[in-house]
């Protein structure tokens, strides 16, 4: 999601971006393993 020009976003990831949560909880911050994002969005899925 782009979060630009949305100022809660803005102000609540600024300092973490970039961010990508999973169901509302924090995922990865600065940097994303392309293996740990399947298994963690493969677990949200069928949770």
């Amino acid at each position: 999601m782009e979060i630009t020009g949305v100022a809660e976003l803005e102000e609540r990831h600024r300092e973490w971006l970039p961010v990508v949560e999973i169901g509302g909880e924090r995922a990865f911050v600065y940097f994303v393993d392309q293996e740990a994002f399947r298994r963690k969005l493969s677990r949200a899925r069928a949770g």
